[in-house]
């Protein structure tokens, strides 16, 4: 198999590591009194944190996983329609022959 076979996959799962890595940092942070947190509310907001953080870093550190994910994501999506126009030319066709067939076999009327 192809390293480009599951590279929607592999994206997703690199997402998901540097999201739990930057979860970790500001965990620690937060333990270590570096970020203050409160209750719940501090939690969330550490959560929140690390989302917003994560997302630059994806953005930068996974654009060759994203361009492979799109390529076969377009890949995918252009047999699909590749096919579906090669079914719909052919149930046209056999509409077209139904309908000819109907039309011979109907009387003429003068």
């Amino acid at each position: 198999m192809s390293s480009k076979s599951h590279a929607t996959l592999r994206y997703t799962s690199m997402r998901a590591t540097i999201f739990l890595g930057c979860l970790l940092v500001a965990v620690l942070l937060g333990h270590f009194g570096i970020i203050p947190v409160a209750g719940a509310a501090g939690y969330v907001f550490l959560v929140l944190l690390a989302a917003l953080a994560s997302a630059p870093l994806s953005y930068v550190l996974l654009s060759k996983q994203r361009n492979e994910m799109s390529a076969q994501i377009e890949a995918k999506l252009s047999g699909l329609r590749s096919r579906t126009a090669d079914r719909i030319a052919g149930q046209n066709a056999e509409e077209d022959a139904a309908d000819d067939a109907a039309r011979a076999a109907a009387p003429q009327q003068s």
